[in-house]
């Protein structure tokens, strides 16, 4: 069998047992999960997998995605504020959107209208991490204008928290959308049965088994997907690392010298490089590149390699330390949310799927 190279090797068994230890850690709590699949390009064997996990629905940014999804019968929620040249789109295809302008919403109802649905929303709050969200002090009269429009039902409240700013979901903002769910319950009379508080960032408070969750919906991809803590990059207690593996194949191996030579000018993305002039060192050229993947969320499993850099389509490796090795080896990586959300989504890198419980 030929081997195409790039190729991302992915491991659906751990995908799907990472989603469902954290399906029963959540249900545990009162609280459903998401599945968010925009890391994955909304990849429909890597989908499948979750759903076997145990979530509720499927949760992406982009209606390409969703539309795609359709064809696995699952509830679908669209998790970006819908573009005003979309709302056809979002009312016929997900069964909830995620919202925080008014006339957005507005013209969902119209569309809804049009097609005699109702459309749910969650409308989406600020906490201070400072991307979509109503400021606080503006939710009840936005809310009180929603609850009065004949299409839209608004089944709850969200916010989104460390994915911007990195602000993380703590006690004070989480009493803080509880006061705000109760005061729109008890004011307007909605009953808002969903409070969507978080992400993969919620994850570690689950773990407290003192901490009491106000939420009872979290939308969670990465730690499903890459077995890891958002923000901090530790392995998550309940999951396994071993889900994705990104190999690249050495195209040009060669003793170079480290130091430039002529004059320096900035690189093709803009940036001036510093460089550090380590003598003659073994320099090996991948095929793979910025346009693939993020070379800062590259992790060599070889602790005797290091990435010197990449430009759109060659990744450079100092391999001096790195025994046995020749032209058209192959070089594994383990990968951050960026890397993985690049080469998913990159045409270039081929994806390989097997199924197996070994780590």
């Amino acid at each position: 069998m030929t081997v195409l190279n790039p190729r991302i090797e992915i491991n659906l068994a751990k995908i799907e047992s990472n989603t469902k230890e954290i399906v029963e850690l959540a249900n545990n709590r009162g609280i459903d999960i998401w599945a968010v699949t925009k890391g994955v390009a909304a990849d429909l064997k890597v989908a499948k997998a979750m759903l076997l996990g145990g979530v509720i629905g499927l949760a992406d940014s982009r209606m390409r995605n969703l539309i795609k999804l359709k064809e696995l019968k699952c509830p679908l929620m669209l998790l970006r504020i819908p573009m005003l040249s979309e709302v056809d789109k979002v009312v016929e295809i997900v069964d909830i959107s995620l919202n925080s302008e008014l006339e957005v919403v507005k013209r969902l109802n119209q569309v809804a209208k049009d097609k005699d649905k109702v459309h749910k929303i969650i409308l989406m709050v600020d906490l201070g991490d400072r991307r979509e969200g109503i400021l606080p002090e503006d939710l009840f009269e936005i809310a009180k204008e929603i609850k009065d429009l004949s299409n839209i039902e608004i089944i709850g409240l969200g916010t989104n928290l460390a994915c911007f700013r990195g602000i993380l979901p703590n006690e004070d903002n989480m009493t803080q959308l509880m006061d705000l769910v109760n005061n729109i319950r008890e004011e307007l009379e909605i009953e808002l049965p969903i409070i969507s508080a978080g992400n993969s960032s919620s994850l570690p408070l689950l773990l407290d088994l003192k901490h009491t969750s106000v939420t009872n919906q979290l939308r969670v991809g990465e730690t499903i997907l890459l077995g890891r803590e958002v923000p901090s990059g530790e392995k998550f207690e309940l999951t396994s690392l071993a889900t994705f593996k990104l190999i690249a194949e050495l195209i040009e191996l060669k003793d170079k010298p480290t130091a430039s030579k002529g004059e320096q000018g900035n690189d093709a993305f803009g940036q001036k490089q510093k460089i550090v002039d380590k003598g003659i060192r073994k320099r090996g050229i991948l095929g793979i590149g910025r346009q693939d993947i993020i070379p800062e969320g590259l992790f060599p499993v070889s602790k005797k390699m290091t990435i010197e850099g990449a430009s759109s389509d060659h990744l450079i490796v100092d391999l001096t330390d790195v025994e046995d090795i020749k032209l058209g080896d192959e070089i594994e990586f383990r990968l951050s949310y960026g890397a993985l959300l690049g080469a998913m989504t990159s045409p270039y890198v081929n994806k390989e799927y097997y199924y197996t419980e070994e780590e």
